[in-house]
């Protein structure tokens, strides 16, 4: 799909067609920047991990240089995982279905997809949802 080239200062407006080529050049333009901020923290971090040794003599440093590690490695899982995210975004957007609740098919909104691009459910059906898996949690534990 080809789309329009934006100036810096565009912001999606309700004035517009939803979902217009400009809109999604600009969801588009979002999460490719997000993408790229997530992969560069990422090559930050292993290089930062690399150049750190665990040969240090005290255990106490050990364990707490090891246990940031940890930290820093569930970060880049959390991170792995949005990226996949939002590449399915993207590629939403390439399949001209980007900005459609998945549930119900409804728009999303321009402000939701402005707080969360990533986001596939409106904000009603995310909470029929959540409160579902609520409902479901609720109901094993009481198993």
């Amino acid at each position: 799909m080809d789309l329009p080239i934006l100036s810096p200062d565009y912001r999606p407006s309700d004035d517009e067609t939803y979902m217009s080529p400009t809109q999604l050049a600009y969801f588009r333009q979002k999460l490719a920047q997000w993408k790229a901020e997530l992969l560069n923290e990422s090559e930050d971090t292993l290089a930062a991990l690399q150049e750190q040794s665990l040969s240090t003599p005290e255990a106490v440093e050990r364990a707490s240089m090891e246990s940031d590690h940890a930290l820093e490695l569930r970060a880049r899982d959390r991170a792995r995982k949005l990226i996949n995210k939002i590449d399915k975004a993207i590629a939403r957007i390439d399949a001209n279905e980007y900005g459609y609740c998945e549930e119900s098919g409804e728009p999303i909104g321009l402000r939701r997809l402005e707080a969360r691009p990533i986001a596939t459910m409106s904000v009603e059906a995310q909470e029929r949802h959540e409160r579902a898996e609520k409902l479901h949690r609720d109901e094993r534990r009481m198993t």
